[in-house]
């Protein structure tokens, strides 16, 4: 038991590394484009994994499957446009990098073993590959979810400018996602999405891969 959760263990660590890492660049990236210069003075555009990484956050997402890095952080004041949408386009930004980085993922996955022995190889860049494509869409999955301060209120505000109950969610965010994760009730939501989107991502990488097979 011990070896299997220590190989798991260092599987997904890179995992880990690139989910977080690439989730806060493009948090920082998308802010600098839409004119807010804070996260480049704050040395946060960069895919320097330590600049992004929070102790504690990242242990827990490696252990229990959910966790967190620095938050970048964004003056709306900065962004061109209405600040509501462009903080929205911010905090879409990173979910939407995982989706990427987890299709690139399948995308290699695919190339390197076509068949239906990527599913089941021992190899570890296979145990790597598989582990980005995991972690990268539950990290997006969760973040999307609409509680405070996780990007889905920063996309749900954006969507929807009337939805001011928000901003008083702000204080109880936290409490109310550690209830949401120990009663089981993120399991029940996310798991089932998680392995839709998995499904679906791979199945079109592979779709994609297959011209490129045997060449």
């Amino acid at each position: 038991m011990l070896d299997l959760s220590l190989t798991r263990l260092l599987l997904w660590l890179p995992a880990v590394i690139i989910a977080l890492t690439f989730h806060e660049y493009a948090h920082g990236k998308t802010a600098e484009r839409l004119g807010d210069p804070t996260p480049r003075y704050q040395g946060r555009l960069t895919l320097n994994p330590f600049v992004h990484i929070d102790p504690l956050g990242f242990f827990l997402l490696l252990i229990a499957g959910f966790g967190w890095a620095k938050p970048v952080q964004i003056n709306p004041l900065n962004l061109r446009g209405d600040p509501r949408r462009g903080m929205m386009l911010v905090a879409l930004a990173g979910p939407l990098m995982n989706i990427l980085v987890a299709f690139t993922g399948a995308l290699i996955l695919s190339l390197a073993l076509p068949d239906e022995t990527a599913l089941s190889s021992n190899n570890y860049l296979v145990g790597i590959l598989r582990g980005i494509i995991i972690i990268n869409v539950y990290l997006a999955l969760f973040n999307l979810i609409p509680v405070p301060p996780l990007d889905g209120a920063k996309v749900l505000a954006g969507l929807i400018p009337s939805c001011e109950f928000l901003g008083s969610l702000e204080t109880y965010g936290p409490l109310i996602l550690l209830v949401l994760i120990f009663t089981g009730f993120m399991g029940k939501v996310i798991l089932p999405l998680a392995r839709f989107l998995i499904g679906l991502i791979s199945a079109i990488a592979h779709w994609i891969a297959v011209p490129f097979i045997g060449f």
